[in-house]
Formats: C-alpha cells, structure tokens, sequence
C-alpha cells in the first residue's frame, strides 16, 4: 500500500531524519509494521507566523518496494566516431548541452578558456590573497562557469524550457545529495559544486567527448552563411556540424569578434548596483522572529523588490542572488576593475548573508556610451567596474559604505567584520555609482527598511559593485529552433546569449540547444 500525506511540522521533526520517521509512525499508528519505507517529497519553510513551520508532502509504502525516485540513468552510447558539435564554454549550458548530445548519439567537443576546477582553485586563491586577476581562470571563467562558485541555487521559473526534475537527477547521479529534489529552493553549495562538476566531465570523456581547457576562441569559422567551427589561441581548428555558444555573460572578447565579424547582436537591458552584507543572525531574527533559530533551521533568505522613481522614471530596485550564510567574492575578469558577487557553501553556515541589490538599467542609462553600438551596455557596465577599483585603490579591495551612512551619504569612518576576503576601502559610493543607480538604491533601502523591520542597520555594509547580474548582450536566435537568426549551424546559449538566469535554466537551455541542432543537422 502506498500513502501520500501532507504535514505542518515544527523544523526539528522536519530535518531530523529519524524524528520524522518516529512521528510518521506514531501519528500513523504503524509502530507495529515491519516492512515500512517513509520518504519526503516536498519541504518548504514558512515563516510568516511567529512560529516557524515546515510544510512537508511525504509518502509511505507498507508491504511494497518503493517507486524508484531516480528515472535519470547514465547509460551513455560511445561516441568517439560520432560526428561531432563543437561547444564553447563548460559553464552548465556547454556541460548539460555536451551530456545530451553524448545522450543522442553525438561526440561534442567542449572548448573551455580557462583551467579545470582544480587548477582554478589557485587563480581564485590569487585573486583573494594577492590580487592578481588571471584573465582566463577565475571566478568567471573556467570548468563549470561561474556556478561552480556561487551559492549553487537550482530553482528557476524557467520550468517550461525543459525538464527541471531532470536537471536535479542529473545533479544527483552526478554526487549532489537528494535533498535538492525534496527542497522548496534547492541549492548545492559551492564546497560541493566541484566534484559535480568533474564527475559530469568524466561522464562526457568516457562516452568519447573531448574538454579542452585552457583553449581560448578567438575566431569563428563561417563560409557561406554557416558556421563551420571555431579558430584556438594556439591556431587549431576545430569543425563540426554546428557549434553551439555558451560562454557565459562576462565573456566580453566574444561579444567584440562577433561585432568584427558583423554577426547580428543587439543590446540587452540588465542590472547594475552593490552586494548588501548584514550579520547572518540580524537576517535570522528579522525573518525568523527570534534571536536563535537553533540547529534546524537553516539561515534564513530573504526577497525584496520595489519601484523607486527618480526624475518621472521609475525603474526596479531588486535583491539578487541572495547568499545566506555565505561570502562575498571578488569576480572581475581583468585587472584593473572591481566586481563582487556571492557564493555559499553547502551549510551555509557563514556568519554573514549577503545579496546584490541591484538597478534595472537600459539604454536610457548608457547614451553617452552610443558610439559602442551594440556593445554600448557593455562598456558602460566596464567603466562602472573600473571606477570602482580606481577609488578603492587599484587592487582587489572593493569601495564599502555602511548602509545607514550611505542612505545620509556620509562616509563611514569605520566598516564592519567582512567575508571578503581582498578587503574594503571606505569611499562614498556615490562616487563609483552614477547618481541614477545610487539614489534608487538609496530610496529602495528605505524602503526595504519598512518592508524587513532591522534591515536597514549600519551593521550592514554596501560594497560594490554588483555589475554582472546579467549579459548587457543578447544574441538572438529563432525562437522555434534555436538557430541564429543569420548565421545558421550556429546556437548562442545560456546567460551569455541571454536566455538564462541561472544554472538551472542554463542547464536546460543547454540541452534544448543540443536538441534542436541534432534536430536540424545530424544525419538521420
């Protein structure tokens, strides 16, 4: 017999394995059962009361096997003779996109600009300690893109572009723990995200697919309207029957060769603002309405948006890639400009939370960067960067305000315990921000203020600047397949095309760019 049940929990029955199955057999009256398996299906928190709760869907089968969670098999064809797609980038669009053509019977061949996860490690490492940015391997670049670094957040509202439960099995036959198939927002971690990623490398090598790392594009190879492959740095070609784009939005050198070979771009509105970094315990109390939320409950996230006008325009104000328990991390792609973003790992169990804050932005905001054309966004996006390392002191340490000193404009003669681990030099953020991003920053905090009574604190610092949110880019493709809407054979992808926001959706748009060019071009 199977049973499905829906449960409001108190979180130390909700987390603890063995007191949910103590609970589910008392309040089921099977103590008695013998051959009894108890699993949860679905578990999200809810704290809008003073009482925390947990909301868990679970299911029981007594004296019958359980259905299998896992459909997803690695049971991969060889295609090392197999024609072949060529894949730029092993961000999770070029990895899902190269494990579903190795699925249809496909050899991809991944080209990656930067180092493995482990070689990587020593770039960041650099970043951190000695502020030396490696152009090809950082934060950014490198096995696994910027997810592998991040707060490995999974959940999307992009479930109609492919199988969402499909990504999270692939995760978890690949080493990600099943929770992220019973979590409301599932997220991996990134002390986890490396040994994923290797293993979904490894998967793709022993099907007869080829990663080549530290191997940098810098042409492409079209004749006739189609695109024939790519050119190394080392001067190798490489061909295929498609190629397939998935460099990521902070691969800026590809944008340029795609203007210089007059393939059709187009400017794409994103967000540009700073990472908020409060005591983990302030967001805790705030959200979960006390002082402790002891040892069930994880550290609490938050989500804040608002429209703020300045001037008759209003325009959103935003929390972004919210990090609980995490840290901030420095994510520039040259020297001489500052970015931040966030990461968390697995636990979360960082005393800080962090999360961007961030502007909408559009042409309206970058008219006096028109002579860049296309890559107007773009270069507006740098300068914003390069200001910011230029007034912080041109290394790696980030300009920080605290946030009750930045909403007076006041500069803060001292700045709180940080994550980040290069350092903070107290500026005037306004003097790195243009005043239109800074003052709706500055109203929106207020505003968050009201909406999360505690947030707004000078125990929270603002550091900038959170700039890579998203491509200010779109390479723009057929909506039906996929294909570049001039130069056929060819397949942006993901966040660098600008169809993805995540490593879930560009999981998916990876595999359904995989399809649609196996669909057009491979032999029947």
């Amino acid at each position: 017999m199977r049973k499905q049940l829906s449960l409001v929990l108190p979180p130390e029955i909700a987390f603890e394995k063995e007191r949910f199955e103590a609970y589910i057999k008392q309040s089921q009256q099977l103590q008695e059962v013998d051959n009894l398996y108890i699993r949860q299906l679905r578990r999200s928190i809810d704290a809008r009361s003073k009482q925390v709760k947990v909301n868990v869907n679970a299911e029981i089968f007594i004296d019958e096997p359980p259905s299998q969670r896992i459909s997803y098999q690695k049971n991969y064809p060889e295609v090392s003779k197999a024609e072949q797609v060529i894949i730029v980038g092993a961000g999770p669009a070029g990895m899902f996109a190269a494990l579903r053509l190795v699925e249809l019977g496909i050899k991809p061949i991944v080209v990656e600009r930067g180092s493995d996860v482990r070689t990587r490690r020593r770039d960041l490492a650099a970043i951190n300690k000695e502020h030396i940015v490696n152009p090809e391997s950082n934060y950014c670049f490198g096995e696994g893109g910027a997810g592998t670094y991040s707060d490995g957040k999974l959940y999307t509202r992009s479930t109609k572009r492919g199988d969402f439960q499909r990504i999270l099995e692939i995760f978890v036959v690949h080493g990600a723990s099943e929770e992220i198939l019973v979590d409301a927002h599932p997220h991996i971690g990134t002390n986890k995200l490396p040994n994923i990623v290797t293993a979904i490398r490894q998967s793709i090598i022993e099907a007869g697919g080829e990663i080549h790392f530290n191997s940098k594009v810098v042409d492409f190879i079209v004749k006739n309207g189609e695109m024939q492959g790519v050119r190394l740095q080392n001067g190798v070609n490489l061909e295929g029957i498609g190629v397939i784009l998935a460099t990521g939005h902070s691969a800026r050198d590809i944008f340029e060769l795609l203007q210089q070979k007059e393939i059709y771009t187009e400017a794409k509105p994103f967000a540009i603002g700073v990472r908020i970094e409060h005591p983990q315990q302030i967001i805790d109390r705030i959200q979960y309405h006390c002082d402790n939320r002891g040892d069930y409950l994880p550290a609490s996230s938050y989500s804040l948006v608002s429209q703020i006008d300045y001037k008759g325009i209003e325009k959103g104000v935003f929390s972004f890639c919210m990090c609980p328990g995490g840290f901030i991390v420095p994510s520039a792609t040259a020297q001489g400009e500052v970015v931040v973003n966030g990461m968390s790992p697995s636990r979360r169990n960082s005393k800080f939370a962090n999360s961007g804050i961030v502007v909408a932005v559009d042409e309206s905001d970058w008219k006096d960067y028109t002579k860049f054309g296309v890559l107007a966004g773009m270069e507006f996006q740098k300068s914003i960067e390069q200001k910011a390392c230029i007034i912080a002191g041109n290394t790696q340490k980030a300009p920080a305000q605290r946030m009750v000193d930045f909403v007076n404009r006041k500069v803060s003669l001292s700045l709180p315990e940080t994550s980040y681990q290069p350092g903070l030099t107290s500026v005037l953020i306004d003097e790195v921000l243009p005043p239109q991003i800074a003052q709706r920053l500055r109203k929106g905090f207020q505003d968050f203020g009201k909406k999360m009574k505690g947030y707004l604190t000078n125990e929270a610092v603002v550091v900038g600047v959170e700039s890579r949110t998203s491509s200010p880019v779109r390479i723009p493709r057929d909506k039906i397949t996929y294909e570049h809407l001039q130069i056929k054979r060819f397949f942006p992808c993901g966040e660098g095309a600008g169809f993805a926001g995540g490593i879930a959706s560009a999981a998916m748009d990876g595999e359904r760019c995989a399809e649609m060019l196996v669909k057009q071009y491979a032999k029947k």
